[in-house]
């Protein structure tokens, strides 16, 4: 029933702003656009299409907030009316009474508000879909006095958020199961992803540690500043932290006039975004403008200021390097191995002719190299791959959802800072390096040391493993999945011991010169 009634609610937001006559209005059929105009006829819709959308976005809640943020970025798949005025959800969502945020804060903290703080701006100067953040100061256990920010969750956002979930669980239930495209698009695990990233950003515990890791991993770049978490005072629905100061990213021209060099930052944030996904598989994941800075202060000028740690995303070794050689192919226009990569994954079926594939891949790719950001729209290029992929039967990774959008709000601050950027020549040698890393000596050497404890577990009892898996006749379960475990320990490390046998080579031939060297100068 309240599946029900929240469906209701949204059917009444749509037709109270009319975005059922603007979305029939948008579609080719003259037939539906004269439906469209017949909708609209005796109803008051006379606001801008882009106000009434972003209006609507903000009665429908923080899920449709979120889902306006993200499309915020991409000016070059909106008119630009509506992305204007979508980018004001970015900080200008309605704050909740500050009485509310200060009741919050006490209880959590537990404390009257002037036993915490030394003064607390009760103006927010930031409210968003999930909370809303106060400026204070507050006295350290040194006795020093630290300017903060005080982020406090909005009342009530658990039960607004499992509402607007189940309505998205049961539409991907209907997609999945109305035809065999839907189910490869595998709609169920995507809003399943979404789900749990959306219960992770309520807990601000969750989201303070995810911020103080990625401070532990950005630590010596010189790349970016991540605020500190004040742990005394941080709990499940208060967050307090270092407060930055720095200039939001998208007032370029204000950037411009301090002296920052803005192509610079422009590359700077390419190189921020791969050192994340591949060295570290652990990426700030909600990097739209609103939360982007630029530091003017002299010690760190022109550095990065990241906040708002409630989205990370987290990559595996295996997802790392797949989506590595990918890249790295791709920007050699090597499309033969980009299909071979999708067929070794299995994300397409083992049957498919990879000659095809990588025809159909250059078909796609091909017209955007050598042409700057400006140039590339990467929704143009998105839309013709998902057509390349429901023809090729390509399933859609659920892990991978957080990595895509990241993805295109880097694409996004990246071409509104230096529209010549040119993104493919930017990212080539980082990534290059990096693949460069994964199989030298000292990429092995950890890898070996880091497998040593498991095989001096493992090993000593493969002899009895063996003979009871045979005096059984492979039913014994337990032993089963250790064979298994087995297996795929040895498949994780075969490439290692290829690139060890090559080194070693390596240092035999050279030994070997060597000596014929230097016996022929005797």
């Amino acid at each position: 029933m309240s599946r029900i009634g929240r469906g209701w609610a949204i059917l009444r937001v749509v037709w109270r702003y009319g975005l059922d006559v603007l979305l029939l209005q948008s579609l080719p059929s003259p037939g539906l656009q004269r439906l469209g105009r017949a909708l609209a006829l005796g109803r008051r819709i006379d606001a801008p299409r882009g106000e009434r959308l972003r209006q609507a976005l903000e009665d429908l809640g923080p899920i449709f907030v979120k889902l306006g943020q993200v499309l915020s970025t991409r000016r070059d798949l909106l008119a630009p009316d509506i992305a204007h005025e979508l980018a004001k959800l970015q900080d200008r969502v309605p704050p909740f009474p500050s009485e509310v945020a200060v009741a919050a804060i006490e209880q959590a903290l537990g404390k009257p508000l002037s036993e915490i703080f030394v003064s607390f701006e009760h103006t927010p100067v930031a409210s968003a879909s999930i909370a809303q953040v106060h400026f204070a100061v507050l006295r350290d256990r040194q006795g020093r006095e630290r300017e903060v920010a005080v982020k406090v969750l909005r009342p009530g956002m658990l039960s607004a958020i499992d509402k607007d979930l189940g309505l998205m669980h049961l539409m991907a239930d209907m997609v999945g199961s109305l035809s065999a495209d839907g189910r490869r698009l595998r709609p169920r695990e995507v809003v399943a992803e979404f789900d749990k990233y959306l219960h992770d950003e309520l807990d601000l515990i969750r989201e303070a540690s995810s911020a103080a890791q990625l401070r532990r991993n950005m630590a010596g770049l010189d790349l970016v500043l991540i605020p500190e978490m004040l742990w005394d005072h941080c709990t499940t629905n208060v967050l307090v932290m270092e407060r930055m100061h720095g200039v939001p990213i998208s007032q370029v021209q204000r950037l411009r006039d301090a002296g920052v060099d803005i192509q610079k930052l422009a590359r700077d944030g390419v190189s921020l975004f791969f050192t994340q996904v591949f060295r570290d598989g652990f990426f700030h994941a909600d990097m739209h403008p609103g939360n982007i800075q630029v530091s003017l202060d002299p010690q760190t000028f022109g550095r990065y200021i990241s906040l708002d740690f409630g989205i990370v995303g987290t990559l595996t070794e295996v997802d790392k390097e797949y989506l590595a050689q990918n890249f790295v192919a791709f920007f050699r226009r090597d499309y033969k191995r980009v299909a071979e990569l999708h067929i070794e994954s299995g994300w397409v079926p083992a049957a498919t002719r990879v000659d095809e594939l990588e025809a159909a891949v250059r078909a796609v790719c091909e017209p955007y190299f050598d042409r700057p950001l400006k140039e590339i729209s990467l929704g143009l290029v998105l839309m013709r791959l998902f057509q390349t992929s429901r023809r090729f039967h390509v399933e859609i990774q659920p892990q991978l959802v957080l990595l895509q959008k990241t993805l295109l709000n880097v694409e996004g601050l990246g071409r509104d800072l230096d529209p010549d950027l040119d993104l493919w020549a930017t990212a080539k040698p980082f990534l290059e390096q990096w693949m460069l890393q994964q199989v030298g000596p000292q990429r092995l050497w950890a890898e070996l040391k880091a497998q040593a404890p498991r095989y001096a577990k493992i090993l000593p009892e493969l002899p009895l493993m063996l003979h009871t898996y045979l005096q059984q006749g492979g039913s014994d379960p337990k032993t089963h999945r250790l064979l298994e475990q087995m297996v795929h320990e040895q498949r994780r490390t075969r490439r290692f011991l290829r690139a060890l046998v090559f080194v070693l080579a390596g240092f035999a031939l050279g030994s070997f010169t060597m000596q014929i060297v230097g016996r022929l100068h005797l």
